[in-house]
């Protein structure tokens, strides 16, 4: 699955990308895109009957209630009717599903309405109530006022505890609210108040039926989510903070990118931005299918530009709030931004107390730079050129456990940390104004040693550490 490599979507991307971007950098992406998808190996596997019953019983229990905001227009009565499914199918049974309709025809009412029949058919048999409230609820939406004001219409008539967003082409794993509803449980057990919930995610190819590209996300990471909607599908947010915030109308497109920002600066007013991942909660697990077809942006991402200015300006006014000067830019890839502040970020952002970048090899691969929280080292073997695949996680920003100590700067009140854990003067050299290291002399494994119980430290007094690639040194 997955591994055809002359698609006529790569095909079209290429193009665009082409005539935005030049020749060399078309030739890299194309050459990235080919090796991964010859390496490609995914395949979805749902889970068996046995454990979605399993998964039913075990949590009748639990008192969460989901409700799932659909926004449908002219929805495909094949797309329609396997979304609507895959909500009825569900191994966990205490949700909403909410259609909040501004078709100018009259299809998606006339199946949602037998749904809505069928449902109550059933659920009166099973256990004799006559006056009971149909989880699937139709609004039929007089004018069509775009996709936020059309999509606030279900938000304020949802009733649960977490309220999500489910696109009315797109379709749910069957275990997704199953998935949601344990990590609340533990969670709450550990003392955790989560605002936000989110999960992997994969997309569907519609000609094919292949389940491919899955998108294995990090867990919440402030930096990586200013430089893309990294989030995206599926997420919940907490009932009262979703009907607080809604969305923005002026942000259609990037409407859930803008809704995110907003969450995030509300949990830094409450608990401060290194412990966002106590409100923040991820699942790693591919629970929502992104459906492929020509119309969709799965398929062609250049078919919504419109939408990467949303996100552009919502993550303006994102920096706006929080009082910073920054230039937003777009960067190679449609729907990733990169952030310049001025004069620097150590001065408008006093939560980073360390960046860092890349360090190229002679072939012009990273061989070090950055190291995730279980201290290995991410991007290792990659040329220069490529930006990490269909994610481009290895061109963004993001935080991280540590950064290499050959390739950094650290802010003024952490140098004299720098100087007790390294042995040597916090210096910075004269040309990239990184981290004079001239006077430790250790191998590899000594300055991953050093890195690490430097990152590690600073997390510990309340910074972040931020990895930048545009900070680069080659070594021989």
């Amino acid at each position: 699955m997955g591994k055809r490599i002359f698609k006529i979507s790569n095909i079209r991307k290429t193009f665009h990308y082409l005539k935005k971007n030049g020749i060399r950098h078309a030739f890299y992406a194309a050459k990235e895109r080919i090796e991964e998808e010859k390496k490609a190996d995914y395949v979805y596997l749902e889970p068996k009957a046995e454990i979605l019953a399993m998964q039913r019983k075990e949590t009748k229990h639990l008192p969460y209630r989901f409700s799932l905001v659909v926004p449908a227009y002219e929805t495909k009565e094949s797309f329609l009717k396997e979304m609507i499914n895959s909500v009825i199918e569900q191994s966990y049974e205490n949700w909403e599903l909410i259609l909040a309709d501004a078709s100018a025809g009259d299809s998606v009412r006339k199946v949602v309405e037998q749904y809505i029949i069928d449902e109550t058919k059933r659920v009166t048999e099973s256990d004799g109530t006559t006056d009971w409230q149909g989880r699937i609820r139709y609004i039929h939406l007089s004018e069509n006022r775009g996709i936020s004001e059309n999509t606030n219409v279900g938000i304020k008539e949802a009733t649960g505890d977490y309220i999500g967003f489910l696109d009315h082409d797109d379709f749910l794993a069957p275990d997704a609210l199953y998935e949601m509803a344990k990590a609340l449980e533990i969670a709450e057990n550990m003392g955790k108040n989560p605002v936000l919930l989110y999960s992997d995610e994969d997309k569907f190819e519609n000609n094919t039926c292949d389940y491919i590209q899955p998108n294995k996300k990090y867990d919440f990471n402030l930096d990586l989510i200013l430089s893309n909607n990294y989030i995206c599908h599926l997420m919940f947010v907490k009932k009262d903070m979703a009907k607080q915030l809604m969305l923005r109308k002026e942000y259609d497109g990037a409407q859930d990118y803008d809704l995110v920002l907003r969450v995030v600066e509300k949990v830094i007013e409450d608990i401060g931005a290194v412990n966002l991942r106590e409100n923040i909660i991820h699942i790693p697990k591919v629970l929502y299918h992104w459906r492929c077809h020509e119309d969709s942006t799965a398929e062609n991402t250049a078919s919504k530009n419109y939408a990467y200015e949303a996100g552009k300006a919502a993550l303006e006014d994102f920096c706006i709030r929080k009082g910073w000067q920054t230039k937003v830019s777009h960067s190679l890839h449609l729907g990733f931004y990169h952030i310049a502040y001025e004069p620097d970020i150590f001065t408008l952002r006093r939560e980073v107390g360390i960046i860092g970048g890349r360090i190229l090899d002679r072939h012009n691969k990273i061989t070090s730079g950055i190291y995730n929280w279980n201290g290995r080292k991410l991007y290792q073997g990659i040329h220069k050129e490529y930006s990490g695949g269909s994610t481009h996680r290895a061109v963004l920003l993001q935080d991280c456990m540590a950064v290499d100590i050959r390739c950094m700067r650290v802010r003024k009140e952490l140098q004299p940390l720098f100087e007790q854990i390294t042995g040597i003067p916090y210096r910075e050299n004269a040309k990239q104004k990184l981290a004079d290291i001239s006077g430790i002399s250790c191998d590899e494994e000594g300055y991953r040693k050093l890195s690490l119980e430097l990152g590690r430290a600073a997390y510990e007094r309340g910074y972040l550490v931020v990895w930048n690639p545009e900070l680069t040194i080659k070594i021989r």
